[in-house]
C-alpha cells in the first residue's frame, strides 16, 4: 500500500519526461477535458463564445482554490503572526506612479500588419527557439547553441534587439503568416477613472503589494513600533495581457497571495531559520544556469552560509514556501528553485528566487521570493512626503555623522504659497544620494529641477530654499528604511501544476475504459468523503443520512448519494472529483471506508464512521494507522 503513490508519481513522471510534446499535449489535453467537464474551471462568459484570458472556476475548483488559500493562511499568516490587510483592487495613479508600474509595467508587442491581431514579441521568438530546438533534426551545433542563448537573454532583449531576431528568423503571424510590425511597448495595466467627473484617473492593481507598502507606517505602529514584521494579504489582480495562453497560468484576472517581510536592512538573520536550515531540494543557481548545468538538490544551510541565498530570512521564506508546495501535493522531484540571472533582476534587488513547478507546458514560475531591499518603501516615501521608516533606540547616545535637510520654510512660503507644505514634506523625504546631488547642483548652479509628486509637478528649488549638510551629532536613536522580503504567490498557477500533479488513469475491473482519477491529499480535496447506500434501501438511506449529519457538525465536506446507480459507477466519479474517501453502507451496524487510491476498504461500526474520516481528513491519523486498526474488507459486490 505504501509504494501506491511512488508508483502513481513515477508512472506521470516517465509519461511527461521520456515522452514527446504530442504526449504531452494529449495529456494536457486529457487533464483540462476533465476538469472543464467536471466543472473544476470552464471559460467565463461561455454562452458568448468566451473572453481570452478569463476562467470561472465552479463548486469542485472553488473548493480546492479555498482550501488552498485557507492552509496557506495557517502556514503563513498563522505561523507567522503575520499582519493580514484587505485594499482595493482600483489604485489610484500617483501610488502606481510612484511604484514605476506607470512607466515600466510594459511588455513589447508586434502585430499582424494585415489583421491587426497583437502577440507578445517575446513569446513568438520563445516558441520559435523551442520549436527549433525540439523538432529540427537538422539543426547544428552552432545554431543550437545561439538559440539556447538568445532563450537565456530574452528578458534582457531591448525593442530593436527583439525586433532584429524576429527578422532575422524570419518569424510570422502564427495563424495567417502575415508580416509583423516592429515591436513596441504595451502598457499591462486596466486603465480607469475614479469619480463621475473622470480627472482623477487610477488602474485596477496589477499586484496586492502597493496596499501594503503605502499602509507600512500604521502597520508599523500597530505592531508596537519593533521590526521585524509581516504583512499579508490575498486578493484579485489584473493584467491586461497581450496574448493570454496556457488556460489559468497566464490570465487577465487571478488570485494573487503576497507577504511583505520588513527587516531591518543591518539585521537579515531569522530566529526561525534553523527550522528549516536542513531541508534539501532542488536549486538552480545563476552560476549553474550561464554554464549550462542542470539544478541539483542543495541543502538550504550550504545555500545561505555559501553566499547562494542572499541571507537567512530570505532562506527561511524559500524553506517555509518548500514545505508550503510538498504539503499541497505538489511533486518535489519537478519543484526547482531557480535564482533569477542578472539580467532579470531588478537594479535595486539584493537576491530573488522563483519557485518553479514542472507541467506539460515546462517549467513555470509560481512562487516568487525577492530581497526587494528598501526600495518600495523609498519611493513611496519621496512621491508622498511622508517618511516610511523605522526606528531603532540606543542604550546610549551614540555620535553620528547625520545628513540635515532643513527646508527655509519662509522663503518656501514666498515662492509656493498654499503649496509650501507639500514641498517641504517632498524635501524632507529625500534619500542622501538625491539630496546630496541637490546640494551639489545648487552650489554649481544655483537652483535644480525638483518633482513634487503630491503637487504632480516639477518645481525651481534654488539656494535660499533649503540647507543640506552632514554634521556630527548624538543621537538617541537610529532612523532607518526597512528592507522587504517579499515571497508571491501566484494561487491560480500552483492550483494548475496541482491538477496534473494529482492526475492519472487507471482501467475499469473489466478493463475496457480508463478511469481518471486525481489523488489530491486531503488537505486540498473539494470533498473530503462520499456517503453511499449500497443498494436502494430505505435503512441504508436512513444510516447514510445519520452519518451526513455527524459529518456536518464535524465540519467535514462530504457528499450523499443515495441513486441507484452501481456502486462501481459511484466511486469512479467521485475519484475523478478527487474525493479521498467514500462510505459505503451495506447494514445497519457497520459501515465501510474506502481509500481512493489503493481502493483498500475497512469496515467500522455506524458509530465511529464519522470520527475515522474526521482524523484521517484532518491529519490526525494516517491511513496506515485506519489500515491496521480495523478489520479489512473485501468484496467483489463494491469493487470498482
Amino acid at each position: 500500500m505504501a509504494s501506491t503513490e511512488e508508483s502513481l508519481r513515477k508512472s506521470l513522471q516517465s509519461l511527461l519526461s521520456a515522452s514527446g510534446s504530442d504526449s504531452r499535449d494529449a495529456f494536457r489535453q486529457s487533464v483540462v477535458n476533465t476538469l472543464e467537464r467536471r466543472l473544476f474551471y470552464i471559460p467565463s462568459f461561455k454562452i458568448y463564445c468566451g473572453v481570452a484570458g478569463f476562467y470561472d472556476y465552479g463548486p469542485p475548483g472553488c473548493a480546492v482554490k479555498s482550501n488552498v488559500l485557507s492552509f496557506w493562511r495557517q502556514h503563513f499568516v498563522l505561523e507567522e503572526n503575520m499582519l493580514e490587510v484587505d485594499c482595493p483592487c482600483v489604485t489610484p495613479e500617483v501610488v502606481l506612479k510612484a511604484s514605476g508600474h506607470v512607466e515600466k509595467f510594459t511588455d513589447l508587442m508586434v502585430k499582424d500588419e494585415k489583421t491587426g491581431t497583437c502577440y507578445r514579441a517575446d513569446h513568438l521568438l520563445k516558441d520559435y527557439c523551442n520549436e527549433k530546438l525540439q523538432k529540427d533534426l537538422t539543426l547544428s551545433s552552432d545554431k543550437a547553441a545561439e538559440l539556447k542563448h538568445v532563450l537565456a537573454m530574452l528578458d534582457d532583449f531591448s525593442s530593436q534587439e527583439l525586433g532584429a531576431k524576429i527578422k532575422e528568423y524570419g518569424i510570422t503571424a502564427p495563424e495567417t503568416k502575415n508580416p509583423l510590425s516592429h515591436p513596441y511597448p504595451f502598457n499591462l495595466m486596466f486603465q480607469t477613472s475614479i469619480g463621475p467627473s473622470g480627472l482623477a484617473p487610477g488602474f485596477m492593481r496589477p499586484e496586492t503589494a502597493q496596499g501594503i507598502f503605502v499602509n507600512f507606517k500604521d502597520l508599523y505602529y500597530y505592531n508596537g513600533n519593533k521590526l521585524p514584521f509581516a504583512a499579508a494579504q490575498i486578493g484579485q489582480a489584473f493584467r491586461n495581457e497581450i496574448s493570454p495562453r496556457q488556460g489559468l497560468l497566464r490570465v487577465r484576472e487571478f488570485t494573487l497571495a503576497e507577504i511583505e517581510h520588513f527587516v531591518d536592512p543591518e539585521d537579515k538573520s531569522h530566529p526561525k531559520y534553523a527550522e528549516v536550515a536542513d531541508l534539501e531540494f532542488l536549486m538552480f543557481p545563476r552560476e549553474e544556469q550561464m554554464s549550462g548545468q542542470s539544478a541539483k538538490r542543495i541543502r538550504l544551510r550550504e545555500a545561505v552560509s555559501k553566499g547562494i541565498v542572499n541571507n537567512e530570512t530570505l532562506g527561511y521564506f524559500i524553506g517555509r514556501v518548500y514545505l508550503f508546495l510538498m504539503r499541497l501535493g505538489i511533486d518535489k522531484d519537478r519543484l526547482r528553485f531557480r535564482q533569477h540571472l542578472a539580467n532579470e533582476m531588478a537594479h535595486y534587488a539584493a537576491d530573488c528566487w522563483d519557485a518553479e513547478i514542472e507541467c506539460s507546458y515546462g517549467w513555470i514560475e509560481c512562487v516568487g521570493i525577492a530581497d526587494r531591499s528598501a526600495y518600495d518603501l523609498h519611493a513611496h516615501s519621496e512621491k508622498s512626503g511622508v517618511p516610511l521608516v523605522a526606528h531603532e533606540k540606543f542604550s546610549e547616545p551614540k555620535e553620528l555623522e547625520k545628513l540635515v535637510i532643513t527646508p527655509i520654510k519662509k522663503e518656501l512660503g514666498l515662492a509656493f504659497k498654499g503649496s509650501q507644505k507639500m514641498v517641504v514634506e517632498a524635501l524632507e523625504a529625500m534619500r542622501e544620494k538625491e539630496a546630496l546631488d541637490m546640494k551639489a547642483a545648487l552650489e554649481s548652479k544655483g537652483e535644480v529641477e525638483f518633482e513634487v509628486c503630491t503637487l504632480g509637478e516639477t518645481v525651481t528649488i534654488n539656494k535660499s530654499m533649503v540647507s543640506i549638510h552632514m554634521e556630527k551629532k548624538k543621537e538617541h536613536q537610529r532612523v532607518f528604511t526597512p528592507s522587504v522580503i517579499e515571497p508571491s504567490f501566484g494561487i491560480g498557477r500552483i492550483i494548475y501544476c496541482l491538477f496534473e500533479h494529482t492526475f492519472y488513469t487507471r482501467q475499469s475491473k473489466a478493463g475496457d475504459e480508463q478511469l481518471n482519477v486525481f489523488r489530491f491529499p486531503s488537505l486540498v480535496a473539494p470533498i473530503k468523503c462520499t456517503v453511499f447506500p449500497l443498494v436502494q434501501n430505505q435503512k441504508f438511506e436512513e444510516v447514510a443520512k445519520l452519518i451526513s449529519k455527524s459529518l456536518t457538525a464535524a465540519g467535514i465536506s462530504h457528499k450523499i448519494d443515495i441513486t441507484g446507480t452501481s456502486i462501481g459507477k459511484r466511486y469512479a466519479r467521485t475519484d475523478e472529483l478527487g474525493v479521498p474517501f467514500a462510505v459505503t453502507v451495506d447494514s445497519t451496524t457497520s459501515v465501510t471506508i474506502r481509500e481512493r487510491d489503493s481502493k483498500d476498504q475497512v469496515r467500522v461500526d455506524v458509530e465511529e464512521a464519522a470520527s475515522v474520516i474526521r482524523e484521517v481528513t484532518e491529519g490526525q491519523r494516517t491511513w496506515e494507522d485506519v489500515w491496521s486498526t480495523f478489520p479489512h474488507h473485501s468484496s467483489t459486490a463494491t469493487d470498482d
